[in-house]
């Protein structure tokens, strides 16, 4: 099933409850340029508004890059104009939230990638709850070489998700990271030959499926909402989509399943 939102830069469908978007410029290796950023801001409103959709499934087109990034001949194009330089954050830029600032997306993303994942790419993968990396994969964040920074998060989500002096060696000498060494760090979550890479993404897509999608929204918002708090403060928040959980038909629904050793039949509502 082709999904409503999407265009020339995007691809998106939609198939056993899982969102299946791609990059799709592989001409240019999926280098993003602004139309590419307003065709997936209607992307992921989709993903976020449709109930049949439980997980997506983030990846580029062709075999040779993820995403390389910002679309720097179009960059180029800005500056000549007048455009004032890109700095951190989206807002005020065509697709805002882009998926990066998108904090309150409450479905898991998948990314899958292959190939060259700089910069932008990068940060993209960065801001997805799962990595799966076939072994050819190269991350970066090159944008110290360019007079640049990553103002799409990842100054801010490399230093989280491995260690500071990995971060930083890597932040500010733009050094490439093969996806051995990402998952090495604990940045990918699988990495598997190419050639697997498909079936690799569909078992985690399937799993996902088969979660309980109330669950897996609760758990996501309290995990990534409480990163910075304090224990104590993360046991007594109040979090929007486990409230929704514990008064939900399928926190019933799960415990008499098992008791009555069938398979449970998720509403998630």
């Amino acid at each position: 099933m082709t999904g409503t939102p999407g265009g020339t830069r995007v691809r998106y469908e939609k198939k056993d409850h899982v969102a299946y978007v791609t990059l799709d410029r592989p001409e240019v290796l999926n280098a993003m340029d602004l139309r590419t950023h307003e065709e997936l801001a209607a992307v992921w409103d989709d993903v976020e508004e449709d109930g049949d959709v439980r997980a997506a499934v983030l990846t580029g087109a062709g075999d040779r890059a993820f995403s390389v990034g910002q679309d720097l001949k179009e960059r180029a194009r800005l500056g000549e104009r007048g455009a004032p330089p890109t700095t951190f954050g989206s807002r005020g830029q065509p697709g805002w939230p882009r998926l990066t600032e998108r904090f309150t997306l409450s479905k898991p993303v998948i990314a899958r990638v292959r190939g060259f994942a700089l910069g932008g790419g990068f940060e993209l993968a960065l801001a997805c709850d799962i990595i799966v990396a076939s072994r050819d994969a190269v991350f970066a964040l090159p944008e110290v070489r360019l007079g640049l920074i990553p103002g799409a998060g990842g100054a801010f989500r490399l230093p989280r998700q491995v260690p500071l002096k990995v971060a930083m060696g890597h932040l500010l000498t733009g050094r490439r990271m093969t996806a051995a060494e990402a998952l090495r760090f604990g940045l990918v979550n699988e990495v598997v030959e190419a050639a697997e890479l498909d079936r690799c993404v569909a078992a985690w897509a399937g799993d996902l499926v088969g979660a309980a999608p109330l669950s897996v929204r609760a758990i996501k918002e309290a995990v990534l909402r409480s990163l910075d708090m304090p224990l104590e403060q993360a046991f007594s928040a109040t979090y929007t989509w486990e409230e929704r959980r514990r008064r939900s038909r399928d926190a019933v629904e799960g415990p008499r399943a098992f008791t009555e050793k069938r398979a449970p039949e998720w509403q998630g509502r």
